[in-house]
């Protein structure tokens, strides 16, 4: 199969649209990304659509079965508690770095901020689990470390798929009014109080896992990716 649009349609746009249907929580756990159904939806060739999925098994976001192909990883309660860990050391050890919030940034968060209320007010929850998880990577560009802004992007869309599984209920509130004391912390300028903020809120969001328990899966591929019917690029 020859590549439609491959400079519009690239590997990376391809690993862009699935980690984003993650991070907006409308591809779940375990749903099977078939190469050959990527391929149509996206005009490419099945060769393209390994090598994106390849990608996204080294950032820990899918996995391969052998004879069954390519699914979105289903975190085992282990490995949630890990990728928690992982966030505290990156996300307080990012805080404690920084020294300043550029007026620039300042108002990135506070506009963020402000978009994590319209939609609690508008009980979008969907818009909502992105935006809770975008707050996190917001601070990570305000920063401008690229490396930590990657990391940081596939451990929320982790975090989310955790959420997905072993998460009962939905406490939206609570995630902002963290991320309010950790914007006048920073605000403030004082980033260690920041990076203790961004413990306790983790910790929080991680109390709130029942890791006994696993959610259904949701396997609609095409809408999931938020897909037309027929034949959509990216």
């Amino acid at each position: 199969m020859q590549d439609r649009h491959a400079p519009d349609t690239d590997q990376t746009a391809i690993e862009k649209a699935i980690v984003s249907g993650i991070l907006s929580a409308r591809i779940r756990p375990g749903t099977r990304l078939g190469e050959s159904q990527l391929a149509e939806i996206y005009g490419v060739s099945r060769t393209k659509i390994r090598e994106a999925l390849m990608r996204l098994g080294s950032r820990g976001v899918v996995k391969v079965s052998p004879r069954r192909g390519w699914f979105v990883i289903e975190p085992s309660a282990e490995e949630a508690i890990k990728v928690y860990e992982a966030r505290r050391v990156i996300e307080c050890g990012l805080l404690r770095s920084m020294t300043r919030l550029p007026p620039q940034g300042r108002q990135i968060l506070l506009d963020h901020l402000s978009e994590e209320k319209d939609a609690m007010a508008a009980c979008d929850r969907q818009r909502l689990t992105c935006l809770m998880g975008d707050f996190h990577i917001r601070i990570a560009e305000i920063a401008g470390n690229e490396i930590i802004i990657d990391l940081l992007r596939d451990l929320t869309a982790r975090t989310i798929l955790i959420s997905m599984l072993y998460q009962s209920d939905f406490h939206a509130a609570q995630s902002h009014e963290g991320h309010c004391r950790m914007f006048e912390a920073m605000d403030a300028g004082d980033f260690s109080k920041a990076a203790d903020l961004a413990a306790t809120h983790l910790d929080e969001v991680e109390t709130g896992l029942d890791l006994t328990r696993q959610r259904g899966r949701h396997s609609d591929l095409r809408s999931s990716l938020s897909l037309p019917a027929h034949h959509a690029t990216i």
